[in-house]
């Protein structure tokens, strides 16, 4: 009867002549229109018949209640594949139409409301507007959706070489390319990079979308020919215990350009991912050329090549800090730029910055450690034409330096560390042990990744404070625990061989390190107990300025107690508290200082006889180690 009807009725004639006329294979088709997809995808008559049904709402908005009238329910305004196989000539040839490896449905053009059972019949048949847009108007311009990467000579120039080819990533599925790249880089314009090597043009979604936006968009960008570029935690799905990568569409013939800081991320991809490209970091000469480029012009090449070597940043936190520079109204002088870049260190939380307090005129060392911190000092100082002017940096590999305090407690290695911070204009980090020692195998060694990973990016001072703690010799192993305590060890004897920065080691207890450690130092600096001239200079320089201390007798102080100095500056503050009276002068007396002293040897559970205190022994109240 239908087709009685089409030779009969003057316009069913008419039309059917037109559709035989215009056949969609008749001459080469722009590119993401219907006919293309048609000739691309090898469509069948029928396939092509349940797409255009699919696209015609699109087409036209009155279409909707033609559809209702077909399929005699007024709400059904949308195209089914029933409406679809009884307007064919032939219903049976759309029964496989729903296929999943059919090409409507592998290539994202079609997205069936249902996926199984008998509602798949009755599901409506939908093509996403941005891909419906394309179908019919093909070439128009790009959707705010995907937005273009911009990409330059020098993000070209960064790519190491690999083995993709341009052949590789054609194929009858979606093809993946991973690109690693360190934290801060420009990881979206490396991928756009790595699309323009193989001869292709990178476009990124906007991520606000969703991630089902994603499957159209990616339709939309193999209708474009643009290879498509996310971030792998785009399509990380955390809902179970595992984190695993969920790839949509995986039969679309199309490249697809994962990106992610972590190496380790790439387990999580499918074994038929391409090669990976693994972009290296910036070196000393590629950041100088970025520092000289973005900074403004007239700051000195030797400020540009300090920042290049302290400051180990990629090109986005470079890009941050320079544009803080340039806001500023005059040309920076090197402690703006050292204030600008230290801005953006990030120490996380096993880190504590300490603020140097001291500098290396106040302290008091003998002769031979006073030059080994004079040393210290100078071999930072140096560090950038050593490893760049001389050459040594690939030798060492821009190796910093690791140095030992040793001492009894109170002969200043906390306050020379400071005062080193001070004298270089370095960030001072005190590691905390708590946070990084954990009980569980394995924990304190990603702590300690995580540490030595967030100091590499400049030059700065970390801080072991009780160093043997971490730092303890290796023992023989018993048992999981011990093997895995040493591994802890060697991880650490490597990452220190690494470290570009100063590390001070302060022990209490050197014998406790491994001497595996001791041999890597380049400084070792024994803090004695100080002598009775270096006490009484200890006793004149703890006493705080605006205090009148006339009347204290300082030789007899640095004679009679053989204290450290952190002794002495405990019972100063002692005897400040307890003369800070009401409306009391601000001055010190042998009394109270006689007092605090007495209190300090009570603390340290040191017998004192009253003789020792000679013609002060009667301001001294007796006390519980007082003989």
């Amino acid at each position: 009867d239908r087709r009685a009807f089409f030779t009969r009725d003057v316009a069913a004639a008419h039309l059917s002549e037109l559709i035989a006329a215009q056949s969609p294979h008749a001459s080469p088709a722009p590119r993401g229109s219907f006919s293309w997809v048609v000739q691309t995808l090898e469509l069948s008559a029928p396939e092509c018949f349940v797409l255009a049904l699919a696209l015609l709402p699109a087409l036209d908005s009155a279409a909707g209640s033609v559809i209702a009238t077909c399929q005699n329910d007024a709400a059904a305004v949308e195209p089914t594949l029933a409406l679809a196989q009884r307007l064919w000539d032939r219903p049976q040839d759309l029964l496989l139409s729903m296929d999943p490896a059919q090409s409507l449905l592998r290539t994202g053009l079609l997205r069936p409301a249902s996926t199984s059972g008998a509602g798949l019949w009755q599901a409506p048949l939908r093509v996403g507007a941005l891909l419906a847009r394309e179908l019919i108007l093909p070439g128009c311009a790009l959707p705010r959706a995907l937005r273009p990467m911009e990409v330059d000579d020098h993000d070209m120039q960064r790519l190491p070489r690999f083995d993709v080819q341009p052949h590789d990533v054609q194929g009858d599925g979606l093809r993946l390319l991973p690109v690693v790249a360190p934290a801060d880089a420009p990881l979206p314009r490396l991928a756009a990079a790595c699309a323009r090597q193989l001869g292709l043009v990178a476009v990124q979604p906007d991520l606000s979308l969703g991630r089902e936006s994603m499957a159209e968009l990616l339709t939309l960008a193999w209708l474009r020919g643009l290879a498509l570029y996310v971030p792998m935690a785009a399509l990380m799905d955390t809902s179970g215990h595992d984190r695993r990568v969920e790839t949509p569409l995986p039969g679309l013939p199309h490249l697809l350009l994962v990106g992610t800081h972590e190496r380790a991320d790439l387990a999580l991809l499918s074994p038929s991912a391409l090669p990976p490209v693994q972009v290296a970091a910036l070196g000393y000469a590629q950041r100088a050329q970025l520092w000289q480029r973005l900074l403004p012009a007239g700051v000195h090449t030797d400020h540009v090549a300090e920042l290049a070597r302290r400051f180990r940043h990629e090109q986005v936190a470079i890009e941050r800090i320079a544009a803080s520079v340039q806001a500023l109204a005059e040309t920076p002088d090197w402690p703006t730029l050292l204030a600008a870049a230290h801005r953006d260190l990030d120490p996380g939380t096993l880190a504590q910055q300490v603020p140097p307090r001291f500098t290396l005129s106040e302290l008091m060392l003998p002769p031979a450690q006073t030059r080994q911190m004079d040393e210290i000092v100078t071999a930072l100082r140096n560090l950038t034409r050593t490893h760049h002017g001389w050459g040594t940096a690939k030798a060492w590999n821009e190796a910093g330096l690791a140095v030992l305090f040793a001492g009894p407690p109170g002969t200043g290695k906390t306050m020379a560390a400071e005062a080193i911070a001070s004298e270089l204009a370095l960030p001072l980090y005190r590691i905390d042990l708590s946070q990084v020692v954990n009980k569980y195998i394995g924990e304190t060694e990603k702590n300690l990744r995580r540490l030595f990973d967030q100091a590499e990016a400049a030059d700065v001072i970390l801080f072991f404070d009780e160093a043997d703690a971490l730092f303890g010799k290796r023992s023989e192993v018993r048992d999981a625990h011990d093997r895995y305590a040493n591994l802890e060890i060697s991880y650490l004897l490597e990452r220190m061989e690494r470290f570009k920065g100063l590390a001070i080691l302060a022990t209490n207890r050197r014998k406790d390190l491994d001497e595996a450690f001791l041999r890597r130092l380049r400084y070792v600096v024994q803090f004695p107990l100080p002598e009775a001239p270096e006490r009484e200079r200890i006793w004149r320089a703890v006493i705080p300025d605006g205090v009148h201390a006339g009347e204290l007798d300082f030789a007899f102080l640095a004679q009679r107690f053989p204290l450290s100095g952190g002794h002495i500056r405990a019972a100063v503050f002692q005897a400040c508290l307890q003369s800070a009276a009401p409306d009391a002068p601000r001055t010190l007396t042998m009394a109270a200082i006689m007092g605090a002293l007495a209190r300090e040897y009570d603390k340290l559970e040191r017998a004192i006889s009253r003789e020792q205190f000679g013609a002060y022994a009667h301001l001294v109240q007796p006390g519980r180690n007082t003989t």
